[in-house]
This record gives C-alpha cells, structure tokens and sequence, in this order.
C-alpha cells in the first residue's frame, strides 16, 4: 500500500481523517472554550477570501453592510414563538454583569441583570426591532442589509468548521413592500450562494426547499443548497429564508402604503458560515492532505528555491523575480497571491508542507532552472506528482489557464461524485438497504443522495429519522411533477425528494 501523508485514511477513518488534514493544513485548532476553534492564518485567509468575493456579490445586488449587537434581549426573542422554541436550546444566557471576590476568594458573578441577554444566535429579532424604526413608508423600501459577524449556538456534539459553539458567517436581512419581492429576494440570494458554491469552491449543490419541518424556525419557506461529501453524506451549505410579515408582526415593522393604509413588511434573512471551509475540505482533499480550489485559495503558488553556497546568489534573485512578476497578474479580479518559502527545513519537508496545506501549484526552483530557463509546476489537483514544464518566459501568459483548468477540474471531478451517488429509490426495501451499513461496516458510510417520491406527511420524515438518522435534505427546485407512490408509505406523491444522512 502506497504511504499517504494523512493518516488515517479516508477509507480506514473518515471523521478521524477529516481532523487530520485540517492539523495537516493548519488551519485550525481547538481552543481551551469547549466547542470553540481557533482559526489559524492560512485558514482565516481562506475565510478572507470568501468574504472579499461574497461581499461583492452583496454590494452588486444592491445590499449594505452594518453591524448590530452581540447581545439580544431575551423579550426580544420570545415575542416570536416558533423562533424561540428553534433556538432555546442553544442559547447562551447571560444574567450577571460583574464578577466579585466570594468568601473562599474566587471569583463569583454578581450585578443580576434586570432582563437575561441572549448572546447572538441570529439576529432575526434585534434587526427587525431596528427595521421597525428605520421603516415609514413604502417609499423607505426596500432596506437590503447584510452584516458579517460571529454567533453562538450551544452545541453538544462539535466538529471544526461543520459544528461548532461559535462560528463566523454572514446574514442577510431585509423588507420588501410585498410578498413578491420579498421572495424574489430569498430566491435570487439562493442563486447567489449556489453560484459562489459552483464556481468558487468548486462544490456542486442541488438547490431546494426544506419541507415545513425542516424550515427556519418561524420562516415561511426556507431554500437550502446541499453538497455532497466524499463519505457521502449531505453537507447544507446555505440557506435563505423567505420570513413572510411574521417577524415584521412580532418586530412591528410597518409602513404606510402606496394607498395610504398601514401594512407590516415582507422580510427575508440568509446566511453562510465557516461551515463552508469545512464542505471545502471534505468535497476536495485526497489522502495526502487539503486540496483547495484557486480561486479561494489561501495563495496560488509557493515557489521553493533549493539553494546550497555556490547557488544562493543566484537562485534567490531569479525567484523573488518570478514572485513579483506573478503577482502583478490579475486573476479573477484579484492579484495573485505567492508564497516563497526561505524557511530552514529541507526542501523535502517544505514540498511535504505544501501538499498537506493544498497550495494549487509548487515551483521548485535550483541552479538548473534558473541556467536553463526552464521550470516544471506541480499541480495539487494532479495528486501533485503530475508537472508541467514550460520557459519561464511563458509563466505569466500560461498561469490563470492551468488554474482555471485546476478549478474546472476539482468542479467536474464532484459533481461526477455526486452524479455517481445519486439514485432513485422506488421500493421500501431498497430505500432501507440503501441506508444500512454493509457487512457491519461503518455505520456513518452510506449509499448516498436517495431521490424518492413523499406523501407530505411529517409522521413519514420522523419515522425515517428514528429509524435510520436519515431526513428529507431538500425538495429540489428543478423536480418535475410526476405521480408516483411515497417509497415508505406507498401513498401518493407528486415529486421527488432527497434524502439522505447529513452533518
């Protein structure tokens, strides 16, 4: 058996690989606050990158960014009854405003809060309350805000990136004068985020609704983009929710109309997370490490220069040469980001380094290059053993196509993952052998995406849950209507879901 630089492997250890290559890339760590990770440099600028690319798509669709508090009253919440009963159970209380000296000489809270704060879990209500003042008149519509910013949901079970007590994302909100645009605007943010998902990080998403049990707690429709992992199992990797006057009711938000009566808004809200670092992750690396799509990459190329005495003065001149040529190329909007790597470990363990933290290209560079003009790149995507020899003169014109080529690449090589994993289910029987661990094997691998037909009662989802940890991930928005007979109950259905195992 080959050796792999990742240990377990994806197929001895999912779960356990997944947390070695993050260590691998070092992108992350866990911290000393249960369920809280630290977001190391080459991680965080893989987040930077995000931000930097979805930020213009907001700003292109005509949103703003703003900030609003951290902590949320906790009347606030309860003046919407779905949205609370959502989210009790993850909610960080704050009670005490000061900590003071206690008899034994610790330190014990004091200074009781007349009302609890919720530290943010989302913040559907404290902007809305905020919509409601900033909100008269339809000629105030629409407000199209977006903030960047962290939240806190109390989680039993964590994982780096796909789950964790705090996390940074993104949220959208916003009021519209009817029912409408707001849903053209739930709608056209959905698109936002598949197209990002497609196109940046190289991770195909089916695109859908939640059914009514799956919905954002006090949503009236929620749109979902699920992914695909390589164990299978269905990563949501954003979601945008269609509010209706619900939250516009319990916030007050209301403008006087083109007719001059007195109407609630029509709000929408949406979000990604960190969480798609962790889909990143899981959608692309191989058994030696992290694998990054390029155009989210943390940078594009590492040059590392193998010198000795005879050769520094020559190598180390001809590299930072290359280096800022190849930053002056404009990729995607954006200069090229290069790393020169002149640490003290040898050119074996650096080239180690770099495959386990996914840089798309390495150029190793030594006398023989720069005496001959010649220069060979390694691809990450091409289990970094395949290079590409060219003239150094032709590096510039050649670069963006190898990594737009790279991106295609990583797209086409999931979505055939997914396609390959994709089946439709008519039958009870197959539906749970589908889902059951063969031969006693891992019972967190399974089949796939199942598409099969639903009769639209929730009593069948709960049935599927208990019984296999199995939901509806979506009912995907390009299902055509076609009758069939629900794969559990045999009862009628129109269309087809997706079901599957999911994080």
């Amino acid at each position: 058996m080959a050796k792999t630089a990742i240990t377990p492997t994806r197929n001895e250890n999912y779960p356990e690989w997944y947390q070695s290559v993050l260590k691998g890339a070092d992108l992350s760590e866990n911290s000393a606050v249960r369920g809280c990770m630290i977001i190391k440099p080459w991680g965080y600028a893989i987040w930077e990158n995000i931000q930097r690319i979805l930020n213009r798509e907001f700003k292109r669709t005509g949103h703003q960014n703003a900030y609003f508090p951290l902590f949320i009253p906790l009347s606030y919440l309860e003046k919407e009854s779905q949205h609370v009963e959502g989210f009790a159970k993850e909610c960080a209380v704050v009670t005490h405003h000061r900590l003071e000296k206690g008899p034994n000489g610790k330190l014990i809270p004091a200074g009781e809060l007349d009302e609890p704060l919720i530290v943010r879990p989302t913040s559907e209500m404290i902007i809305g309350h905020t919509f409601a003042k900033w909100v008269e008149s339809y000629r105030d519509l629409p407000i199209l805000i977006n903030q960047w910013a962290n939240v806190v949901r109390w989680e039993m079970r964590t994982r780096m990136f796909l789950r964790t007590t705090e996390f940074l994302w993104q949220e959208g909100h916003t009021v519209h004068e009817t029912s409408e645009e707001a849903d053209r605007e739930a709608r056209q943010m959905h698109k936002v985020y598949h197209d990002f998902c497609r196109d940046c990080l190289a991770m195909p998403v089916i695109c859908g609704e939640k059914t009514p049990q799956e919905r954002f707690p006090g949503a009236v429709n929620t749109f979902t983009i699920e992914a695909m992992m390589q164990d299978r199992k269905a990563l949501q990797a954003g979601t945008s929710h269609f509010l209706g006057q619900n939250f516009a009711k319990s916030c007050d938000v209301k403008f006087k109309s083109r007719e001059g009566e007195l109407e609630h808004g029509w709000m929408t809200s949406w979000g990604v997370t960190t969480r798609l670092i962790g889909g990143m992750v899981m959608a692309h690396s191989d058994d030696d490490g992290l694998v990054l799509p390029p155009r989210v990459a943390a940078a594009q190329l590492v040059i590392i220069p193998i010198l000795n005495d005879e050769s520094r003065d020559k190598v180390v001149p001809f590299c930072e040469k290359i280096k800022s040529d190849i930053e002056k190329i404009s990729y995607h909007g954006h200069p090229l980001d290069v790393v020169f790597d002149m640490g003290n470990k040898t050119n074996s363990e650096k080239k180690w380094d770099w495959v386990r933290k996914g840089i798309p290209l390495r150029l190793e560079i030594g006398l023989r290059e720069v005496e001959s003009g010649q220069i060979t790149l390694a691809r990450r995507d091409k289990a970094h053993k395949d290079v590409i020899s060219m003239a150094v003169a032709d590096l510039d014109k050649k670069i963006v196509s190898i990594l737009d080529d790279m991106q295609a690449s990583l797209l086409k090589k999931a979505r055939d993952f997914q396609k390959q994993h994709t089946v439709k289910i008519d039958t009870k029987e197959e539906f749970y052998a589908f889902f059951t661990p063969k031969n006693g094997g891992d019972p967190e691998i399974h089949g796939g995406f199942a598409l099969c037909h639903w009769c639209e009662d929730p009593e069948v989802e709960e049935q599927v849950k208990n019984d296999l940890s199995v939901t509806i991930r979506c009912i995907p928005l390009d299902a055509p209507l076609e009758n069939g007979k629900c794969v559990i109950t045999g009862r009628p259905s129109k269309r087809r879901v997706i079901y599957a195992k999911s994080y």
